[in-house]
């Protein structure tokens, strides 16, 4: 089990299983929402991610699809602790990795939209990077890709 929690501690939670996968992601949208080179999301089936303390407020915000995303953030100091997508919805949250209190124990699997990535960032040569997005099939591994395939629709 993972744990991790905004700033001012008002919000805790707990991951009740490892992350699906974590991806790095270099879009120009998540360089604007993170202040930094990318943002870095564990995905995990929302069902195990369990609040221990406090209520996390979500705020509807605009994406780069057009489709818009839920951020789920501490209502007192506003840290986004995790993130639902339009291509997922609300059975699968992105943890927002920084906010876990071993933020070592989830490192990117993925670098994903690189083509936009800032020129001084230095991929690594050992974690795959794609342009843009990928294929599940090619990059997950089997366990994450059997745990999505008996996920209730």
């Amino acid at each position: 089990m993972l744990d991790g929690g905004c700033t001012c501690g008002a919000v805790r939670y707990r991951l009740t299983d490892r992350p699906l996968f974590t991806h790095a992601c270099h879009c120009t949208w998540c360089q604007r929402e993170s202040g930094g080179p990318h943002a870095l999301n564990a995905m995990i089936e929302t069902e195990r991610v369990e609040v221990l303390v406090g209520n996390p407020a979500e705020v509807p915000l605009p994406s780069a699809s057009g489709k818009g995303q839920i951020m789920v953030r501490c209502p007192d100091c506003q840290i986004v602790l995790w993130s639902h997508y339009a291509g997922a919805g609300r059975k699968m949250a992105f943890i927002r990795v920084g906010t876990l209190d071993d933020p070592a124990a989830c490192p990117p699997d993925i670098h994903i939209f690189t083509s936009t990535k800032l020129p001084w960032y230095i991929l690594p040569d050992d974690v795959p990077s794609v342009p843009e997005f990928y294929d599940r099939k090619r990059y997950w591994p089997q366990e994450s890709l059997a745990r999505r395939a008996a996920r209730p629709e």
